[in-house]
Parts: C-alpha cells; sequence; structure tokens
C-alpha cells in the first residue's frame, strides 16, 4: 500500500516535471526544475538528470538532506491542481537507468522518501487544500 492516494498516484504517473528544493551549504534556498518518476517498490519520488552526480542539487542532498518537491499544472478555465511533498532525499550514485532506462548517461538519482504531503485541486474545488504527515509504519 502507498503513502500516496489513487489520485495523487494517477496524478503523479501524469506528470514529469517539478521543481525541487534543496538547501546549500550556506543554508540558503536553491529550486531547480527536474525530471522524475513515481517508484512504486520503494514508494518514493526518483529524480534523474543527465549530469546528476555533479549537479548542486546532489551535492546539497549530500549536505542537507531535508527536501521540497512540487509538481503542479492548470487546467482549462483556471483549474489549478498540484502536490507538495516534503521528506528527506537520498543522493544515490545508481538507479537511474531502472528507472528511467538510458535517458540519461548518468546513472546517480535523488530519491525522495516523502514526510509530508500537501494535495490541491485533485479532488473537489481546485482551491480545496489537504495535507497529512506520512506514517511508514502504517504502509509497511
Amino acid at each position: 500500500m502507498s503513502v500516496f492516494t489513487a489520485p495523487e498516484l494517477e496524478y503523479l504517473k501524469s506528470q514529469r516535471l517539478g521543481r525541487l528544493a534543496t538547501v546549500d551549504p550556506q543554508g540558503r534556498p536553491q529550486n531547480a526544475p527536474v525530471g522524475f518518476r513515481y517508484n512504486p517498490e520503494a514508494d518514493t519520488i526518483d529524480i534523474g538528470g543527465r549530469f546528476m552526480s555533479a549537479s548542486k542539487k546532489f551535492r546539497n542532498v549530500q549536505n542537507h538532506p531535508q527536501v521540497a518537491f512540487v509538481i503542479d499544472d492548470i487546467l482549462p478555465p483556471r483549474q489549478v491542481r498540484g502536490i507538495e511533498i516534503r521528506g528527506t532525499a537520498e543522493a544515490l550514485p545508481s538507479g537511474a537507468s531502472a528507472i528511467f532506462g538510458e535517458l540519461f548517461p548518468d546513472d546517480a538519482i535523488l530519491r525522495i522518501t516523502p514526510q509530508r504531503i500537501i494535495v490541491w485541486g485533485l479532488e473537489g474545488s481546485p482551491y480545496d487544500q489537504h495535507s497529512r504527515r506520512v506514517d511508514r509504519k502504517k504502509k509497511e
């Protein structure tokens, strides 16, 4: 059983671009657009990229694992919807090819384990926001 609801999983699978916020060694935020996939085996969000292991976001996660990740869009006529996932990220030296195929020459990934999920516009009014803490113990 996933920490994500069925509508959230459907939305995650329909999107390919999100924005990852990390913290640099001086405590300053950095935000970057990234490609991602939902990983059903680990129940995580996995982020890959062309030069992931050499990226600032990869180094930031190695020093400060707390991240926020946002996926959102707007449907006509003005239906906003999205998911923010707050949690911890791991900078892993390999795994991208298993998730993204041969899309990236660098096999490193960032793997986000959700701790808090904030959702808007997927169910009910576009302006209804729901948030919850993730209890990994209940999941298992």
